[in-house]
């Protein structure tokens, strides 16, 4: 963290700065947060939400083809993982692999995290193929690797994506859990800034202002492409 300038020292005990809002200080220290918000909190929601997409989608599918006792085995590890608490995975992974990188660590816990529900909502997407396509893939001998690949996979993901968004923005909106494995994300670093300073209150309005600036433009953007994919269908 850089040192703070004479301007952003905290007032002798009993003393107030008789404002509520230092813009000097806010934009001081705004560049600062915004680092860590584009080192961390964006690289640990783009990385997970990737590693999330992937994993779900393998997910859904080996419980659809696999054995059943197989799929039961996965099924029960998905809803393990999903029923634990994010921060409970961060510290084990924390704890148990001290030689791990926390950055990485947060890499795998939010993507295997995530990636338990987006496979619910692959399975639902393959589950509402109709069972037609299914049934000319096989009148067409297509092999069931192209079967997937051509037919089943496009045609899930048309109805999963906006899901598969919003759950991207809520991993994103998680990101200040990493403070459990001292990762200096976005509302950590403010919450420093504002120890440092005893002036909270520019530190964690910039953070969440910067939050809102980079959630809501995508959720209104998956709005979109969810209206689109219903006319579409």
């Amino acid at each position: 963290m850089n040192a703070l300038t004479p301007l952003a020292t905290a007032p002798p005990p009993g003393e107030s700065t008789g404002n509520i809002w230092d813009w000097d200080f806010a934009v001081e220290i705004f560049p600062e947060i915004l680092t860590a918000f584009i080192q961390v909190t964006l690289l640990v929601t783009v990385v997970g939400t990737a590693i999330a997409a992937v994993l779900g989608l393998v997910i859904a599918i080996l419980i659809r083809v696999l054995p059943a006792p197989l799929a039961f085995i996965v099924r029960w590890a998905a809803n393990f993982v999903r029923m634990t608490p994010i921060v409970v995975q961060l510290l084990v992974l924390y704890y148990g692999f001290t030689w791990m990188d926390p950055l990485l660590i947060g890499f795998i816990v939010f993507g295997v995290h995530y990636a338990t529900y987006m496979s619910e909502v692959y399975r639902a997407g393959i589950d509402s193929v109709p069972k037609g396509q299914w049934e000319a893939t096989k009148a067409l001998s297509m092999s069931a690797g192209r079967t997937w690949r051509r037919v089943i996979i496009p045609q899930a993901l048309r109805s999963t994506i906006p899901s598969l968004g919003n759950y991207a923005i809520s991993m994103f909106k998680d990101t200040p859990f990493l403070f459990v494995i001292s990762v200096a994300e976005m509302v950590s670093v403010a919450q420093d800034l504002g120890g440092l300073t005893f002036r909270y209150t520019e530190a964690i309005t910039i953070a969440g202002l910067i939050f809102l600036a980079a959630s809501y433009p995508t959720a209104l953007l998956i709005n979109r492409l969810e209206k689109r994919l219903a006319y579409a269908n």
